[in-house]
């Protein structure tokens, strides 16, 4: 069976997961530009708390201009120095960068196929790459979609134990303006993620 007829079978569910991390992914990798936050003015929600964080992320989008938002992320991962925010997987387990949780990572990378991309400088283990990562995987960018057990391994292992926390810590952040529903939309998914994994496996 080749690629393209294996996500012909993936279900729309695992579709809308895949397509969540993916958009975590590419808002939390740069600045967005006017065409990122005009499709993020167009997101509906629901009345779960998902759905409002949804909602009001795509009312300030539509308030929100590139350069207050480039503003602003500078302020929360840039920043003089450092920013608000060492959003690594590193630093929220050991309290270091490049550490022992990267060095996972990468053994993990290597074994499923995945590699950084040439013109990418961060380490692997920041929250942007991990939530591309899982989005791929779901849908089978690279090869063959993951099965559940190999997405709650992953997810278990390195997004998991810290994902949440910074979901958190940004949605609280001093600077975090149209980065606060964000923090709120990942810190609910990175929830429902692990109550649906934790009930696959029992």
């Amino acid at each position: 069976m080749n690629v393209t007829a294996e996500r012909a079978e993936i279900a729309q569910e695992d579709r809308l997961r895949a397509d969540l991390y993916n958009y975590l992914g590419v808002i939390l990798a740069r600045p967005p530009d006017r065409m990122l936050l005009d499709q993020t003015a167009g997101l509906e929600g629901d009345d779960s708390e998902l759905g409002q964080a949804i909602v009001t992320l795509g009312k300030l989008a539509k308030l929100t201009k590139p350069v207050s938002v480039e503003s602003e992320y500078n302020r929360l991962f840039i920043g003089l120095g450092r920013g608000e925010l060492l959003p690594y997987a590193s630093y929220y387990l050991t309290g270091f960068l490049n550490e022992k949780p990267l060095a996972l990572l990468r053994q993990d990378m290597t074994a499923r196929g995945l590699a950084r991309a040439e013109n990418t400088f961060e380490p692997e283990d920041n929250i942007a790459s991990l939530m591309e990562m899982m989005g791929a995987m779901i849908i089978g960018r690279f090869g063959a979609p993951a099965s559940l057990g190999q997405q709650r391994d992953f997810f278990n292992r390195h997004i998991g134990p810290w994902a949440g926390h910074f979901f958190s810590d940004l949605e609280g952040a001093k600077n975090s303006v149209f980065y606060a529903p964000v923090g709120t939309l990942g810190k609910q998914f990175m929830q429902i993620e692990a109550e649906a994994f934790r009930m696959s496996s029992t």
